[in-house]
């Protein structure tokens, strides 16, 4: 076992299956008791021979030893991490950021596209107790992931999974946020836990802080090097690489940028549209 390994030196992974989820998102698995143990809400540097390195969730696997990365092809980066095939190698190293805060009770786990990934994992720190809620997001029933899985997950609990699509082709009609108010309003929540697009994330936030609730969102933004020192992730004052990737929502709303702006890769300040 490797578990006291040096997180900043590079550890090179053969994939050894490739599971596809849509026909956009697969998860790739690989051998590493290191990756395999990681906390809900850290991460990896995950190098594509020839083509770059970017930040990845650490999805879990039902296998001890093996962990994967579950990637949607968008941009060059992406899509060649996504092209990647059964026994081709890549570079990993990590895990680097911190962890969700997970409290006992009734929960809500908010995720949308690949943002379910540290969602899934969390899920594997519930105890039988407690009384969990999983809303997934999708643009259609196309991209719907991981709903069976969460199911799996929490057969021992009580539990619900709610699925929503924009174009109402799956599950509920409309967006994930519009459910997370809906709950909210009618539900007392001891945790609410989100990843997933940034904006989903900011109305998930503020919908729960509005109510009183302890809420965490764990940030994505442009990551080039994972140990604080290229700035590129920087939300405000916070590097999310660094301070994060979790934040508490008292936190995020406090902050001017969480929601509302974003840095393009030459560092740019750019307003989401929304």
């Amino acid at each position: 076992m490797d578990l006291q390994r040096n997180h900043n030196y590079p550890k090179v992974c053969l994939i050894e299956k490739v599971i596809n989820e849509t026909h956009t998102v697969r998860t790739l698995v690989f051998s590493d008791e290191v990756m395999s143990n990681v906390l809900p809400g850290q991460f990896a540097m995950v190098w594509i021979p020839g083509i770059n390195e970017i930040p990845m969730s650490v999805m879990i696997t039902n296998e001890s030893g093996k962990a994967a990365f579950t990637v949607r092809k968008h941009g060059p980066s992406s899509t060649g991490l996504f092209n990647v095939k059964v026994g081709q190698q890549i570079g990993i190293r990590g895990p680097y950021g911190n962890s969700f805060d997970l409290k006992q009770g009734k929960l809500l786990l908010v995720g949308g596209g690949t943002g379910l990934v540290p969602m899934m994992r969390l899920l594997t720190f519930v105890t039988p107790d407690d009384d969990v809620t999983v809303l997934i997001g999708a643009k259609s029933k196309e991209e719907v992931f991981f709903e069976d899985l969460a199911n799996n997950l929490l057969k021992k609990n009580k539990h619900q999974v709610i699925v929503t699509t924009d174009d109402g082709s799956y599950g509920e009609k409309g967006f994930v946020t519009d459910m997370v108010e809906k709950l909210v309003n009618h539900h007392h929540y001891d945790g609410v836990y989100t990843c997933g697009p940034e904006i989903m994330m900011f109305k998930t936030v503020q919908s729960a802080y509005s109510k009183g609730f302890f809420v965490q969102a764990s940030l994505e933004r442009m990551m080039k090097c994972g140990v604080g020192l290229c700035g590129s992730c920087c939300v405000g004052e916070d590097l999310v690489c660094r301070d994060g990737t979790v934040f508490d929502g008292e936190h995020l709303l406090s902050n001017k940028e969480f929601g509302h702006y974003y840095r393009n890769k030459a560092g740019i300040l750019e307003n989401y549209k929304i």
